[in-house]
């Protein structure tokens, strides 16, 4: 059985939705198909519980800091709140339907399913089939990675998803990888009197991002309690029913629970995007500035391979639904792509890297801020780790990325995000007036190194 729409959505994540959303509130006739919740791994598995708990966590680590500032405070952990909050305010209990019934609200329709790609213009999803008349948005985002590593299939570990699931923090835990999302939990967890150890196979924690950064969040993982083994790969795994043995090269860890957080894969193959004469076996597809991966199919968020961000995908999926209607659009820019890793302190970050830049071939000059040394740094006083850095192209004097790790690094990164996707030249940022004393004020303090 066929049926023609206007435009297929395969994939309803935040910028799937979106795009299905906006499309069927401006009069389009709109199919949105997927076979989890609507909405995607952000509010459900990802961005929100996660931030829930980071909450939490930081509030206990804030009563912890008040001998150092004003006196006594006693906290006493309980997860039972933070497990009560993300099931009643963020996820609905893992359930979709206020989210179907926004998308269906707009005359979309919506089809539980998977669906597959089986022609240029053609979904299919078990018996039913449907042909895009218009455009066809290919919106499936990823899943988490799990290494093949020797005695772990089968055992019952965590990712991101079984882990917001949880009602009481475990006893123990080891988490395999340390980017954003097994770093954001270790520590909350850590927070809540887990004993955790993080196993990351590169050198340093928080490998993408700039080494100082990494080496603030180390010491303060270190001065939490948290082990932190670099440089060494989990080697074998066992469970013998009631806990995990990880086994390094020089060590072996056991811990009650283990959370995989090794990054995350795509599936074209099973997607179908062989059907539009695209490559199955890349980690992404190839889009043009107007996200259009072949004649009349649009790509959107994590399967394009720009970053794994829900911001990410909202940003493309406005540029597909901006070009569906014919509107004016520049197309997609990436140059000052955003990320914030809400550790304790925040680590944001825009555009390249020092190491990234000189990669690319720029001729590159740095400049670094430490945030005790500034004058809110210093009044903080207790958990005030952090730095500022600056990469400049130093051939046109404008800034190819920044770092802002700190109490409120996401937020201080706004500055820098803005200086970065606009190319203002750094002597125009030193002429700026940076209030005083705020943490944003540290950017001027890393300009001065720059004149």
């Amino acid at each position: 059985m066929s049926e023609n729409a206007d435009v297929v959505v395969v994939g309803m994540g935040p910028g799937g939705e979106h795009v299905a959303g906006s499309l069927a509130a401006a009069g389009l006739d709109v199919v949105g198909i997927d076979s989890r919740l609507v909405g995607g791994e952000c509010p459900y598995f990802g961005c929100v519980p996660s931030k829930m708990m980071i909450r939490a966590g930081n509030s206990l680590a804030e009563a912890r800091r008040v001998p150092v500032l004003a006196g006594d405070a006693q906290a006493r952990a309980d997860f039972a709140p933070v497990a009560k909050r993300i099931r009643e305010e963020a996820t609905t209990d893992w359930d979709d339907e206020i989210a179907v019934r926004r998308f269906t609200g707009k005359g979309g329709r919506f089809v539980r399913g998977r669906g597959r790609v089986t022609g240029p213009d053609t979904v299919r999803v078990g018996d039913q089939e449907f042909i895009a008349d218009r455009a066809l948005v290919l919106a499936t985002g990823t899943d988490p990675a799990v290494p093949p590593i020797p005695g772990l299939a089968g055992t019952p570990f965590w990712t991101n998803r079984e882990i917001v699931k949880v009602e009481q923090a475990p006893e123990s835990m080891v988490v395999l990888g340390s980017g954003a999302i097994g770093i954001e939990l270790a520590q909350a967890f850590a927070r809540f009197g887990t004993a955790v150890d993080i196993v990351e196979l590169a050198g340093r924690v928080l490998p993408l991002e700039e080494p100082e950064a990494s080496e603030v969040l180390a010491g303060v993982l270190a001065a939490e309690g948290i082990g932190v083994h670099t440089g060494q790969a989990a080697e074998r795994v066992a469970h013998d029913g009631q806990r995990f043995t990880v086994s390094l090269g020089s060590a072996e860890l056991t811990a009650e629970a283990l959370l995989v957080a090794a990054g995350r894969t795509v599936d074209l193959a099973g997607l179908g995007v062989g059907a539009l004469g695209l490559d199955t076996g890349g980690k992404a597809l190839e889009t043009d500035a107007f996200l259009r991966a072949a004649d009349g199919v649009y790509a959107v968020g994590d399967i394009t391979g720009k970053g794994a961000f829900t911001h990410m995908s909202m940003y493309q999926g406005q540029i597909v639904v901006d070009h569906i209607l014919g509107r004016d659009t520049i197309g997609a820019e990436y140059h000052a792509v955003p990320r914030v890793t809400f550790t304790d302190p925040e680590v944001g970050a825009v555009g390249l890297t020092e190491q990234q830049a000189r990669e690319r071939g720029y001729p590159v000059r740095t400049a670094t801020a430490q945030v005790p040394s500034s004058a809110r740094g210093w009044i903080h006083k207790a958990g005030n780790e952090g730095i500022i850095k600056l990469v400049e192209d130093s051939d046109t004097g404008v800034l190819l990325g920044a770092t802002s790790a700190g109490p409120h690094g996401g937020e201080v990164l706004s500055a820098l995000a803005v200086a970065v996707h606009a190319k203002v030249p750094v002597r125009r940022l030193r002429q700026m007036i940076y209030a005083y004393p705020t943490f944003h004020r540290g950017i001027e303090d890393a300009l001065g190194q720059l004149a």
